[in-house]
C-alpha cells in the first residue's frame, strides 16, 4: 500500500472507550439540548459581552442592597462559575472530537486508497482464476471519473 496514514486496532480499547463515553454521558445528564430554533433566538455571549457581564456581576455583588428581592444574584454567580468551569472541558472535548474525526478521515482515506490500488491490481491480473467475478462485483462500487465534456464548438 502506498498510503498508510494511521494503523489502528481498537478491539482491546473499545470497552474502555465506551465506558469513558458512558461516564461522560452520565455526567452530562444535567446539561441541556437546545433546538435550532431555541439556539437561534437566544442572546449569545461574546468576548465583549463577557467582559460586560463580569463587570456587571462584580458591581451587583457590591450593591446587593439595590437589587429587588426577585433578582437571584447568587444564581447568576453560579451560572458564571459553571460557564468558566465548562470552557476548558469543552475545549478538551472539541479537541478530542476533532482528533477522532481526523483519524476516521485518515482511516477512510487509507481504506479507499488501498482499495483502488487493489482494484487496479485485480484489473491488471484479471485473467487469473477466480478474479474475474470479483472485478465485476467491484466495478459497480468504484467511483469513475466523469466523462470529458464534449467541446461546444465541435
Amino acid at each position: 500500500m502506498s498510503q498508510n496514514l494511521v494503523s489502528l486496532d481498537l478491539t482491546d480499547d473499545l470497552p474502555k472507550f465506551d465506558a469513558a463515553l458512558d461516564a461522560i454521558e452520565g455526567l452530562m445528564d444535567v446539561f441541556v439540548s437546545l433546538t435550532p430554533e431555541q439556539m437561534r433566538k437566544l442572546t449569545k455571549i461574546g468576548e465583549k459581552s463577557e467582559t460586560f457581564c463580569r463587570q456587571t456581576v462584580a458591581i451587583l455583588d457590591q450593591n446587593r442592597q439595590a437589587l429587588p428581592p426577585g433578582f437571584d444574584l447568587d444564581e447568576l454567580k453560579r451560572d458564571l462559575a459553571a460557564y468558566d468551569a465548562l470552557r476548558p472541558r469543552l475545549n478538551r472535548l472539541q479537541s478530542l472530537v476533532a482528533k477522532c474525526s481526523d483519524t476516521q478521515v485518515a482511516l477512510g482515506s487509507d481504506v479507499l486508497t488501498a482499495s483502488y490500488e487493489g482494484y487496479g491490481l485485480l484489473k491488471l491480473f484479471g485473467k487469473a482464476d477466480n478474479v474475474t467475478p470479483l472485478v465485476e462485483s467491484m466495478r459497480s462500487g468504484v467511483r469513475r471519473s466523469p466523462a470529458p465534456k464534449a467541446d461546444a464548438a465541435a
